[in-house]
């Protein structure tokens, strides 16, 4: 299986309706040869979702969401700052998802048919503390290795990295012993005692795509990752 609904139900963090898309793909030059994550609210376009702040149910209290607004003139929220573009792939799936595109895959055997021998990227858009642990659970189980970051404190530790704000957030993770994930402005913010600069990253000369490094994967043994803010 290349694609599938892995998920449709309420959120952890909200209780509306949401949905979990995996999809297949080899088109991105940063992470490689990866199933891609998609957890958006069911029933509002992701554009929609943020300037209304109805991602609340994804993202959960996410800063890099920005802030609510009515402007006629914004499509999302005000001062948003996450990576991910709503208007490309975000929207993409969301629009296939209610065309009927994808295949309902929301059983364990299927789940793990979509995972299994390739790397999983866990929330490429989305938080996935707000989906049921089984969904994760059952996609992984015959995977090769994933990625997952999350804003939600702590959350299954063994799985994700603990996405951090400040270097005082990301030095309380490191002393309750997980690892994190931290954008920083440039490079002198850089922890180099506790933290690598991710390889696939423009300032580490985009060595390795995700699917070779595999440095991203829960509090394992290793430095933590910061990557500089674009």
């Amino acid at each position: 299986m290349k694609s599938g609904v892995i998920y449709r139900g309420p959120s952890r963090i909200d209780g509306k309706p949401i949905i979990v898309v995996a999809t297949y793909s080899d088109r991105n030059s940063k992470t490689g040869r990866v199933v891609q994550t998609y957890i958006e609210r069911e029933d509002t376009n992701p554009l929609e979702a943020s300037k209304t702040g109805e991602d609340v149910s994804i993202c959960g209290t996410c800063p890099l969401r920005g802030t609510p607004t009515d402007d006629p003139e914004r499509k999302i929220a005000q001062g948003r700052r996450c990576y991910v573009n709503l208007g490309q792939g975000v929207l993409i799936v969301w629009r296939s998802y209610h065309r009927g595109v994808y295949p309902d895959a929301q059983d364990p055997a299927s789940r793990a048919a979509i995972g299994r021998g390739r790397m999983v990227r866990i929330g490429t858009y989305g938080d996935p503390a707000a989906v049921p642990d089984e969904v994760w659970t059952d996609l992984l189980s015959e995977a090769d290795t994933w990625t997952a970051y999350t804003h939600q404190k702590p959350w299954r530790p063994d799985i994700a990295m603990q996405s951090a704000d400040s270097h005082d957030e990301a030095r309380m993770h490191w002393q309750a012993g997980r690892r994190t994930f931290r954008v920083i402005t440039g490079l002198a913010d850089l922890d180099t005692a506790n933290e690598a600069l991710c390889p696939a990253s423009k300032e580490a000369g985009r060595r390795v795509q995700c699917a070779a490094c595999r440095l991203c994967k829960g509090s394992a043994r290793g430095k933590s990752i910061a990557i500089v803010e674009h």
